[in-house]
């Protein structure tokens, strides 16, 4: 089966429709994902904006393995439009609220948690979420994943942050490992970011880390991570009862 690997996406969303597309993507599409695909949410997110682009949404689907991710490729270029065609009434709805956005190929070591992992756990529970982008000298991404590991989640866990995955970019050089970390509440998070409390690990690891940058996440409503479990047919509802205001 070989490792997990995941599809990281950053959805830009047209206007005021960030609470439908959370709804749309979720109860609407992991369904159909799960059926069709073999392919499982980890999560789906709202960028803080107050820390990254915005309206912004952060999705994340695992997979068990190569192969089951190139079976979702099959199925979703079949068609002329390279479109999956079973799915032209869901992206025709996606269309009106989504422009666009950027994508990544992930692959999780053994250590990291699968969604799986947190739904025997049951729900987080967080307040927020910590997403850490790190820019590795190239060929180093298995060596800062070993510090993450080692230094990064025992570190952060005094902070009150947990760890709820680890990953390295593919399909580049090997320079590049996300890590998203959970915190029960703001005081945690404000008391981390003050002491800089990354800075020990990331001293540690010299000139393998070239660049970091972090942003704060929201669950969404019917996110695994909340739910304790993936959404179903029985979380729809109407995209037009779902407003919140954008920021």
């Amino acid at each position: 089966m070989g490792p997990r690997v995941y599809i990281h996406e950053f959805i830009d969303i047209r206007g005021h429709n960030r609470a439908r597309y959370l709804q749309h993507m979720t109860a609407n599409w992991v369904p159909i994902g799960r059926r069709e695909r073999a392919q499982s949410c980890f999560g789906v997110w709202a960028v803080v904006g107050s820390t990254g682009r915005w309206p912004q949404v952060v999705n994340l689907w695992e997979y068990d393995g190569w192969d089951a991710l190139g079976r979702n490729f099959d199925v979703e270029l079949r068609g002329g439009g390279l479109q999956d065609p079973s799915l032209a009434e869901w992206w025709a709805a996606a269309a009106d609220l989504r422009s666009g956005g950027f994508d990544r190929i992930l692959v999780a070591p053994d250590w990291s948690p699968s969604v799986s992992d947190h739904e025997a756990s049951g729900a987080t529970n967080a307040a927020g979420y910590l997403h850490e982008l790190i820019a590795c000298a190239p060929g180093a991404s298995g060596e800062v994943l070993d510090a993450v590991r080692d230094a990064a989640v025992p570190g952060y866990r005094v902070r009150g942050l947990a760890l709820v995955g680890a990953f390295r970019r593919a399909m580049t050089d090997d320079d590049e490992v996300v890590a998203i970390w959970s915190f029960g509440d703001w005081e945690s998070w404000a008391e981390f970011e003050r002491t800089d409390a990354a800075a020990s690990w990331r001293r540690g690891c010299g000139p393998l880390i070239v660049g970091r940058e972090r942003i704060l996440l929201a669950d969404a409503p019917l996110s695994p991570l909340r739910l304790g479990r993936q959404p179903d047919e029985s979380d729809r509802r109407p995209l037009n009862d779902c407003r919140a205001t954008e920021r």
